[in-house]
């Protein structure tokens, strides 16, 4: 009898090696590093894809983040779980815009991201942003002065809880939650359109913050 075969109704030594190598790695595993660990002829995949079934009702679920795989709390346990901390972010609604400019344009340049705003970009918008981890140089778009271009991030997808960009919502999405009436810049953004508003000044935008509550969940 194959050593991979499962034993009564229990899961395959595969699927049991690829649970350890989830549960103990810090971050998401590339499927690559996953296969490399399991027996030859045995796909990764598949195996993933049994585990996320078995997963499916538990307390954790096994999600994908792009082409990486992670164990995450189930959504619906989430505030059960949540643990408030008296540490505090401040993110401007600068930093805000921009980081939606990116995850819906990108890969993007500084002068993109101007051009849709309508206003100049700070150092300390992308700076913000560059530290949060949720933006990351894309290369240079092969243009006279190769401007440095920008996408988002892994951490990005997986601190927002999306598995691709295409998840993002839609502008039908965003005006039934109401987010659009709070950002009228938004419209412009998911759409691609430049505003017919006047351009606003950075230095009041900057100041325009916004807290951002530090939870952790214990995923």
């Amino acid at each position: 009898m194959s050593s991979d075969a499962p034993e009564n109704t229990g899961p395959s030594r595969s699927e049991r090696i690829v649970e350890a190598l989830l549960f103990a790695s810090k971050d998401p595993l590339p499927v690559s590093e996953i296969a490399e660990r399991l027996t030859d002829g045995v796909s990764a995949e598949d195996v993933l894809q049994k585990l996320q079934a078995r997963y499916a009702t538990r307390g954790v679920h096994l999600v994908q983040i792009k082409d990486r795989w992670a164990f995450r709390t189930a959504p619906d346990l989430g505030d059960a779980l949540r643990v408030e901390m008296a540490v505090r972010r401040k993110l401007s609604r600068a930093a805000i815009e921009t980081l939606s400019i990116v995850a819906y344009h990108e890969p993007v340049t500084r002068a993109d991201i101007e051009e849709i705003r309508g206003v100049a970009v700070s150092k300390g918008t992308l700076d913000a942003l560059l530290e949060a981890g949720w933006i990351q140089p894309r290369g240079r778009r092969q243009v006279p002065g190769r401007p440095l271009t920008w996408g988002t991030t892994e951490a990005f997808l997986d601190h927002f809880g999306l598995t691709a960009l295409s998840d993002l919502p839609g502008l039908e999405e965003l005006k039934a939650t109401g987010m659009l009436d709070k950002r009228p810049g938004l419209t412009s953004i998911t759409m691609g359109d430049e505003s017919d508003s006047e351009p606003e000044n950075e230095d009041d935008d900057d100041n325009d913050q916004f807290d951002l509550l530090e939870n952790e969940d214990g995923s």
